[in-house]
């Protein structure tokens, strides 16, 4: 387990999955969602090479078919840390013949954690050293946050209140697919109260068009709660399990979505996949304040 720290902030990091695990205020209070395999059994995973389900869970790349289940498999794999001091740490993932057997693409992920006053930067770093091939990919986070802030709230009384404030394109889910030809639209011009049943059809994925966005976690009992910023995703999703109940809410930053119910499963043709050219990289980050 990898520990950061500084004035305001105490965070630790699993070198499995190279997930996000415990984020501690100075007064102790807990923000991440400290697993429960009877509800969900994570915290914040990063989700590599796929972000949500695959059609059959499967797909096609250079006339082969390869399996490939919900979110990927870097959430499972164990990360080497590649640099480290008291406020920052970047753990890497290499492509092997583990790997290629479902993924048949050279890859070097990295994941780093900025510790920055009241904030984290989370950043994804992919790299292709392949001299001759095309990288295929979508990268993503699903960091839980607790709703139970420093007293027992509660859900009915948090919301979801976003900056700047507008109405998104909502991404229909037939599940675990997307359905274009249904996109919906959500008015987030002023705060959205959440319930469990807000996600009774699985999460609100919202088209953000690249646009810098705050997404924040409030509560009407005390001045505790999360704010989380993107400025070049495509997508992020909002979600808690339903019908059975936690008290957390993952915002979710994806540079990738799940495919489609008409998807060919042809990786090259998937909706919103990421393509690098060989020996090149693509890197992106997010920020969450805790307050």
């Amino acid at each position: 387990m990898i520990s950061l720290q500084n004035e305001y902030l105490a965070i630790q990091i699993n070198e499995d999955g190279a997930e996000l695990v415990s984020v501690k205020s100075a007064d102790g209070i807990e923000y991440v969602w400290q697993a429960d395999s009877n509800i969900w059994g994570r915290h914040a995973p990063v989700l590599f090479p796929i972000v949500g389900r695959l059609k059959d869970d499967q797909y096609r790349t250079a006339g082969k078919t390869f399996s490939m289940g919900q979110h990927g498999f870097a959430r499972d794999m164990t990360f080497s840390v590649i640099s480290q001091d008291d406020t920052r740490v970047v753990l890497e993932l290499r492509s092997s013949a583990e790997t290629l057997l479902k993924y048949p693409f050279e890859f070097i992920f990295r994941v780093g954690y900025s510790l920055v006053e009241h904030e984290i930067h989370e950043t994804y770093e992919v790299i292709n050293p392949s001299n001759t091939e095309e990288l295929l990919f979508s990268v993503g986070g699903h960091p839980g946050f607790n709703l139970n802030l420093g007293a027992n709230i509660p859900f009915r009384e948090y919301q979801l209140r976003v900056a700047p404030a507008r109405n998104f394109d909502r991404v229909s889910l037939e599940a675990p697919l997307i359905n274009l030809n249904d996109l919906q639209s959500l008015n987030l011009s002023k705060p959205l109260p959440l319930t469990h049943e807000l996600f009774s059809d699985d999460a609100l994925i919202l088209e953000l068009k690249n646009k810098q966005t705050t997404f924040m976690l409030e509560n009407s009992v005390n001045d505790h709660g999360v704010a989380l910023t993107v400025d070049n995703a495509p997508y992020l999703g909002v979600w808690s399990p339903y019908p059975v109940e936690g008290p957390f809410v993952c915002l979710e930053p994806w540079w990738g979505i799940a495919d489609t119910n008409d998807a060919t499963g042809e990786l090259k043709h998937k909706l919103a996949i990421n393509k690098v050219a060989s020996t090149d990289n693509f890197k992106r980050e997010f920020e969450i304040t805790f307050f």
